[in-house]
């Protein structure tokens, strides 16, 4: 078994000063990573047909026109639909900016952050996927040492989202934020977009 790297040790070290457990970090990470693609494909999917309905109701006005007529004057059956529809999509757009943000922190740390960046981005976010012997030749390294790295990579990442990006945006929206135990003892104090949380 190879010897642990230094730039594991110190993201190791960056977990344990953040009160991260690091198997939980590079497993979440990992999970989160390897849907990316996908949720940014439905999501453009979901943008178009959300465009197409408002373009559908506009009747010869803009697209704010047509916004304006759904949110104020459509049926409320259509309505309703197209609001999930739109929330959907913020919130998953939303999850796109959380994940784009946290790589841009990967890029900035100091030891190899450019290349962790790379890394993550040619192993789950471009449209084309790249094979394992692709992305070997691509970064020139030996497979062992590609996967340390992008172990690395993966971690610094996991570190960026539940490290600090999270953390952040729970502060600026404490009410928001709540423990499922909370939420379901109290379940009228913290009801949800779409209504009363949900077992």
């Amino acid at each position: 078994m190879r010897r642990e790297t230094i730039a594991m040790q110190k993201i190791k070290r960056m977990c344990g000063g953040l009160s991260l457990c690091p198997d939980d970090v590079l497993h979440r990470s990992t999970l989160v990573m390897r849907i990316y693609r996908d949720v940014v494909w439905m999501t453009s999917r979901r943008a178009d047909t959300v465009n197409e309905e408002a373009l559908a109701y506009m009747q010869g006005h803009n697209l704010d026109a047509a916004l304006t007529y759904l949110t104020e004057f459509a049926p409320t059956e259509r309505k309703q639909e197209f609001e999930l529809k739109v929330t959907s999509l913020f919130e998953t757009k939303w999850l796109i900016e959380l994940i784009d943000n946290a790589m841009l922190r990967v890029h900035d740390y100091p030891d190899n952050g450019e290349l962790y960046f790379r890394i993550l981005s040619k192993s789950y976010m471009t449209v084309h996927r790249y094979s394992e012997s692709e992305l070997l030749e691509a970064f020139c390294l030996e497979r062992s040492t590609f996967y340390e790295r992008k172990r690395e990579a993966t971690m610094l990442l996991g570190i960026a989202l539940w490290g600090f990006a999270i953390p952040e945006i729970k502060n600026i929206f404490p009410e928001f934020y709540v423990s499922s135990t909370e939420s379901r003892q109290n379940p009228d104090k913290f009801p949800t977009m779409y209504g009363q949380i949900a077992d």
